[in-house]
């Protein structure tokens, strides 16, 4: 099975950074599972002066400057594709979605069926609406055509966490700790593997 090949699309929205932390685990679990890695941000929809209202916002933007933007274009080369977001009221993100209702075309064209698909997620609160947005993002992937890799309860790493649905963190609590960033990088190696195997078997 030839993994070198499979490509790895980590495509998230992040405001001050918890969910960027998580996106770049994932981009470490990818790449260890052996995929070619693309870490993208989804481009800031929110007005200056309210980002202006936030430090913590304000820097992020600045800190992850040099993280490009996502473009439809890594949709169509990627095997396996990671969405991550901070749930919004259980729903994913305003930014996110406007990247993903983008998509229009590339869906007419077939072009977004048969890839892998997984997410990861973060809330202030214990109960902020975690599962609600994974599930959300999944409705997408269904019309896709997608193949969900949830990670399930298939590593150790998972027990501890404790969501099956995805990689998820309360941000009330801070940054993500060895356990969320862990089982960001497990999620993403369970997702690409399943891409490497899908892929050598229709090249078989």
């Amino acid at each position: 099975m030839d993994v070198e090949r499979v490509n790895a699309a980590i495509i998230y929205y992040s405001a001050t950074g918890t969910v960027h932390a998580l996106a770049s685990a994932a981009a470490e679990g990818a790449e260890k599972a052996g995929a070619q890695v693309r870490l993208r941000r989804v481009a800031e929809l929110a007005p200056a002066e309210v980002i202006k209202g936030n430090p913590a916002w304000e820097q992020h933007l600045q800190d992850t400057a040099d993280v490009a933007v996502a473009g439809l274009d890594d949709l169509e080369w990627a095997d396996v594709v990671l969405f991550g977001t901070p749930t919004r009221f259980g729903n994913p993100a305003s930014p996110l979605r406007a990247f993903i209702e983008a998509t229009g075309g590339l869906w007419g064209e077939g072009k977004l069926a048969d890839k892998v698909y997984s997410a990861f997620t973060a809330s202030n609160t214990a109960h902020g609406g975690q599962e609600s947005t994974l599930l959300a993002l999944g409705n997408t992937f269904y019309h896709w055509g997608g193949i969900i890799v949830p990670p399930g309860y298939t590593d150790p790493i998972q027990f501890t966490s404790g969501n099956p649905y995805g990689t998820s963190h309360v941000s009330g609590g801070g940054a993500p700790d060895a356990v969320a960033l862990e089982a960001a990088r497990f999620q993403a190696r369970r997702a690409v593997d399943t891409a490497a195997l899908l892929k050598a078997g229709r090249a078989a």
